[in-house]
């Protein structure tokens, strides 16, 4: 069965530029070029909220891994953390002299690592709120840094057209990447730490094997790895997604929703689902259809299909929202899914990375 829309969210008022879903998928958060964050609910009858405070452009949001935080940065040079189920303050990072491009937590939850204009990657402690170091080596600036899944590696992207990867202990730069004949707007580690890929302004999606520093593929636009590592979706200035079989190098599907560029795209951790947002102002919500051996088993089709389009008045500015469910069977589930889903990732894997380092399709 091929992909398809189950939801779509409007109420933003300017291009939306990072989605994120919860954990549990119960919520999905947006940034937008109008300087909002927005908490859209996957239950078809609960609202949307639309959280206040940055003064100019958000471009990155995420949500931690427990779902307890979310993370924003911003034109506004700050990043900010906002509690997604409280109405209140967020507390405010003044973390960069220049704009906020990215923020990524790590696997733990305990540190965050922010990308700068500043030409900065800055690693920050969560719950204390406090700077932990810098890394400085780009030349231009920085448009992208995340974790690695075993949080051992930082990998950064930029304007100067690479790619580094550093250390997290030693926060040394063990390798660049140069490959990509523009900026490199995108990185994301693939979820063994064993691979990245990378999207730039080239309007080239490349796969590099980080254990021998190689290119193994290339596609094209903005990406996301699927939790199984065997799939990458990507969006592009074409208004189109794109799913990609890694074990095989080809594309699978090309989806068509968006009415201008597609400029952001993730999957969900079960990767039963997947957001994209555009410069439409519309977040889009896609169920992957894949077979059941492709997608984890412990995920839940909790989730209705619901084609109808969500509109959030300009008066709904509240920023409180209502938990319906309580949290101590949603602890049990998520612990339960954390559990099965590294065990199937595992086994997945074992397969997948023999496979995958001796593909060299080019589409």
């Amino acid at each position: 069965e091929d992909p398809s829309l189950e939801r779509h969210f409007r109420g933003h008022k300017d291009a939306v530029t990072s989605v994120d879903f919860s954990l549990n998928k119960k919520q999905l958060a947006s940034g937008s070029m109008d300087s909002c964050l927005m908490i859209w609910n996957m239950k078809p009858q609960m609202r949307a909220y639309r959280f206040l405070g940055h003064e100019d452009a958000v471009l990155s949001v995420q949500f931690s891994p427990s779902g307890h935080l979310v993370a924003s940065g911003s034109r506004d040079k700050t990043v900010r953390l906002w509690i997604p189920n409280i109405k209140g303050d967020s507390t405010v990072f003044k973390a960069h002299t220049a704009t906020v491009r990215s923020v990524h937590f790590s696997s733990d939850g305990q540190s965050l690592v922010t990308a700068s204009d500043d030409k900065t990657v800055k690693v920050w402690a969560v719950h204390r709120q406090k700077f932990l170091f810098s890394l400085s080596q780009h030349t231009n600036w920085v448009r992208c840094a995340r974790f690695s899944p075993d949080g051992q590696l930082i990998v950064s992207s930029s304007d100067d057209k690479t790619i580094k990867l550093w250390d997290k202990t030693s926060r040394e730069c063990i390798h660049s990447f140069c490959e990509h004949g523009g900026s490199v707007n995108h990185v994301d580690f693939h979820p063994s730490s064993t691979c990245i890929a990378t999207a730039g302004t080239d309007k080239t999606v490349k796969v590099w094997d980080i254990r021998m520093n190689r290119l193994l593929q290339h596609y094209q636009g903005n990406l996301s790895f699927h939790p199984s590592g065997k799939y990458l979706v990507t969006a592009a200035s074409d208004s189109t997604l794109k799913i990609l079989d890694l074990l095989e190098g080809r594309l699978l599907y090309t989806l068509h929703g968006h009415q201008g560029p597609a400029t952001c795209v993730a999957f969900s951790r079960a990767g039963d689902l997947f957001a994209s947002g555009g410069s439409d102002e519309q977040v889009m919500v896609w169920k992957t259809n894949f077979d059941a051996v492709d997608v984890l088993k412990t995920q839940k089709t909790d989730t209705s299909v619901d084609g109808a389009c969500h509109i959030l008045s300009e008066t709904d500015s509240g920023a409180n929202l209502k938990e319906t469910t309580t949290q101590d069977s949603g602890g049990k589930e998520e612990q339960q899914e954390k559990e099965n889903c590294l065990a199937n990732t595992l086994e997945l894997l074992k397969e997948q990375l023999l496979i995958l380092t001796q593909v060299w399709c080019v589409l």
